[in-house]
């Protein structure tokens, strides 16, 4: 007799896990498959455990600077096995707390392999048996995988995925870091300021390529100053190991290909939805270069299955899965939700300096034949700024110069992760030019520029 339930929920990544809340929360029986740790990807190996390495890299490059702030630092190092320890420790205090919330709604949680066997039916794999599950509605939340070079598999030694790089075993002296999205802007800028020789090989023509052109052209010179090596335009041809090293070839926009050495290297250039096994063909999902399709509700093209997060495409955020997941299980429970849309989605980049956005770039706003009014204030005039020694970085924004609308936002700097919410909320809300301005912002705060970043698409800024 297969156990059953209203909800299945396949994954427990922030898009499941917070589904299956949502659901018991809305008087559905659930019950939550998953394959290795509660938490999935993002609490576990991405999204938590990068951030306490980054937090660390962080307060390490304060106490090489100590001097800056009038303070003296001596004989500075650091124990990687314990960086290590603490990124780690903290994914496990979240996956704890995660597993309490599970037991908290009511939430049967079920180890194994999950895939759909029929229709309404779910046989997960445990080891040397199966456990049969039913439920009316099945929710897949599979999430995503790092996609490996075709001619470089990655084997955790000298070419590694972000997995491998956030539990090194030794620390890299001459890093290549293969793309220049999140990831790897991320990842470049800790082992930096951990000290190693970071080199960046971007295809395309600018690092950070889904941001505003500004920002992107601030990050190269950025980085750059502080000592990362930055190849745009260019290609990793080959890749060869051994015990010592790496030997990669790298095509450059000149069409040259230059040979060097490097003692280990990232690759950090997309990722693949985990689709395979999990029984789709079995019931017919309708795919599309292997995301799963889905309305805005989450529904799939067969009835009483759905799919949220990264399995169903961009953006790969764990806030937008989350979000999909909840809209999911309200129609689900009969509510009546606003469908789900993208275009409200902020992005974050947590490097040193960090860059956050949200909605169009100006480029894209003018792509779209919109006339725009455009405003950019510097960090260099934000006493706040000026006073935490992070003067370095500007806030841009974008308008629609005939209605007002916020069409979009755009920040690099210190702490602009937490500022752009104050955007997104301003967005949601249909906010105009008008209201904004006549928001009244505290003083002395960073916040200060968004403010000052409004007033100057009016030519109305005050302290630049």
């Amino acid at each position: 007799m297969a156990d059953t339930y209203d909800l299945i929920v396949l994954g427990s990544g922030p898009g499941g896990y917070v589904a299956a809340i949502r659901a018991s929360q809305l008087g559905l029986k659930v019950a939550i498959v998953e394959r290795e740790r509660l938490g999935g990807i993002c609490l576990n190996w991405g999204c938590i455990p990068t951030k306490a390495l980054l937090r660390t890299s962080e307060i390490y490059h304060y106490m090489t600077h100590a001097a800056d702030y009038g303070l003296k630092a001596e004989k500075i190092g650091f124990d990687l096995t314990k960086i290590v320890e603490r990124s780690r420790k903290v994914s496990g205090q979240l996956n704890a707390g995660v597993k309490s919330l599970m037991k908290k709604n009511k939430v049967t949680v079920v180890e194994g392999v999950g895939a759909l066997t029929g229709k309404g039916k779910l046989s997960v794999r445990q080891g040397n048996g199966t456990v049969e599950l039913e439920a009316k509605h099945i929710l897949i939340a599979t999430g995503a995988r790092a996609r490996d070079l075709p001619f470089a598999k990655a084997d955790g030694k000298r070419i590694w995925t972000y997995r491998h790089a956030m539990v090194p075993q030794e620390m890299p002296t001459k890093l290549l870091v293969i793309g220049s999205g999140a990831i790897g802007v991320e990842f470049a800028s800790f082992y930096n300021d951990m000290g190693a020789e970071v080199t960046i090989v971007e295809m395309l023509p600018r690092i950070l390529p889904v941001e505003d052109e500004e920002v992107s052209a601030f990050m190269e010179k950025r980085l750059t100053k502080d000592g990362i090596k930055i190849v745009t335009g260019a290609g990793v041809e080959k890749i060869d190991t051994d015990a010592k090293g790496v030997k990669a070839t790298i095509k450059g926009k000149d069409g040259k290909s230059v040979t060097e050495d490097y003692s280990h290297v990232i690759v950090a250039i997309g990722i693949v939805p985990n689709t395979e096994e999990i029984g789709l063909e079995t019931l017919g999902v309708t795919t599309e270069r292997g995301h799963i399709k889905v309305d805005g509700f989450g529904r799939t093209n067969v009835e009483g299955i759905y799919a949220i997060g990264d399995v169903t495409g961009a953006p790969w955020l764990a806030h937008k899965a989350s979000h999909e997941g909840v809209v999911c299980v309200e129609k689900i429970a009969g509510e009546d939700p606003h469908p789900f849309e993208t275009w409200n989605i902020p992005g974050c980049t947590y490097s040193r300096p960090q860059v956050a956005s949200v909605g169009l770039t100006e480029a894209k706003a003018k792509e779209q034949g919109r006339d725009v009014k455009v405003g950019k204030f510097p960090f260099i005039g934000n006493g706040k700024a000026i006073a935490l020694g992070e003067a370095d970085g500007f806030i841009k924004t974008v308008f629609d110069a005939k209605t007002g609308e916020l069409l979009g936002a755009h920040m690099v700097g210190a702490e602009v992760t937490e500022l752009i919410q104050g955007y997104v909320v301003a967005r949601q809300l249909e906010t105009t030019e008008a209201e904004l301005m006549e928001t009244v912002f505290a003083h002395p705060t960073l916040s200060e520029m968004m403010h000052e970043s409004v007033l100057g698409a009016y030519g109305r800024a005050l302290h630049f």
